[in-house]
């Protein structure tokens, strides 16, 4: 019978703060024809507490941007529970999950395509609050300034529209837009990675000022570890729809559990060229496999460089269990890492 999934509550915030979000061996499989599926996201479990920042690393195609779309409930599960709360998310339908929506709000990765071209600038940070009913006439108007002084814009740009922006300009227009109706959440997915590197340290420098003001938790989606690291509470590990590691920020850099954060980690340039030089680069060998037929026991083992075959590697799934203190990794051999 399958191990109960480890749930990953480690976090630098005050060990009693209250978890905000839960998601319980949450899965999504997509149809693909001819009675297959992809596994976009096959069993996922853990916490975000309130206050912290969770970072969510992964390749490309590894089911992150899917995740952060089952929590906040754009698209549905398949299966498992999502709680915001004690509410639990997967039960609502219609009105009841439409309010709860309120709290739950996403920065895109692509400033261009987010914005309503047609729309100006107030209108499309005032459509939250359009929507839901929550201010009108002079209020509302207020709001739309207080809006963009918040996110570092002049107040009288309300009137502009996206074009006139630059990529930086039109992303915390996007920011101004989640934070518009006072959510709980945040998701960034992948909220910097169409921009150039110094307007990205701006926009990191802008979230973190947020959310010292108003309190907020994050759940931080990015390929780019090294902001991952800046940013991040803990660092929370994706493989093929799979958790495979979950730490302390710090720890996750310092001491990897799975040879797959520790191949990612090797990947980061380092700025000093001889220290660069001087550091091993942990090749992993082929192509990531296809969702649509994950690999047998650990899906990493097709890649992985200590992987035993075939047996336990490549017949057992290994759970995401404890390998040290608050550190969790799902693999048969994490002490040779």
């Amino acid at each position: 019978m399958a191990s109960t999934p480890a749930i990953a509550t480690l976090s630098s915030r005050p060990s009693n703060a209250r978890p905000l979000v839960r998601v319980e061996n949450v899965v999504k499989h997509f149809p693909a024809g001819r009675g297959q599926s992809v596994k976009a996201v096959d069993g996922v479990s853990f916490e975000i507490r309130q206050g912290e920042t969770l970072g969510l690393v992964g390749e490309s195609g590894c089911g992150k941007s899917t995740l952060a779309r089952l929590v906040t409930q754009l698209i549905p599960v398949t299966s498992g529970k999502i709680f915001i709360g004690d509410v639990e998310l997967t039960k609502l339908r219609g009105e009841k999950l439409r309010q709860q929506r309120r709290q739950l709000q996403v920065i895109f990765q692509d400033p261009f395509a987010s914005l309503d071209p047609r729309m100006t600038v107030g209108d499309i940070i005032a459509e939250p609050l359009d929507n839901f009913k929550v201010m009108r006439g002079k209020a509302r108007d207020q709001r739309i300034q207080e809006l963009l002084r918040l996110v570092g814009l002049n107040p009288n740009f309300d009137n502009r529209y996206p074009h006139e922006f630059s990529g930086g300009q039109r992303q915390r227009i996007g920011i101004a837009r989640a934070l518009a109706l006072n959510p709980s959440l945040v998701v960034c997915d992948e909220a910097i990675s169409a921009l150039d590197v110094s307007i990205q340290a701006q926009i990191v420098n802008l979230l973190e000022d947020l959310q010292r003001e108003l309190k907020l938790t994050y759940l931080f989606i990015a390929h780019d570890l090294s902001v991952v690291r800046h940013i991040s509470d803990r660092v929370m590990v994706m493989y093929l729809g799979k958790i495979v590691e979950v730490a302390d920020s710090t720890q996750t850099y310092t001491n990897p559990k799975h040879p797959y954060t520790k191949a990612l980690l090797s990947a980061i340039p380092v700025p000093d060229p001889k220290v660069q030089r001087g550091r091993r680069l942990v090749e992993l060998t082929g192509e990531i496999p296809s969702p649509l037929h994950p690999p047998s026991g650990c899906r990493f083992h097709t890649r992985c460089p200590i992987a035993r075959l075939p047996a336990p590697c490549a017949e057992t799934e290994p759970p995401l269990e404890e390998k040290d203190r608050d550190h969790l990794a799902a693999c048969h051999f994490s002490s040779d890492v």
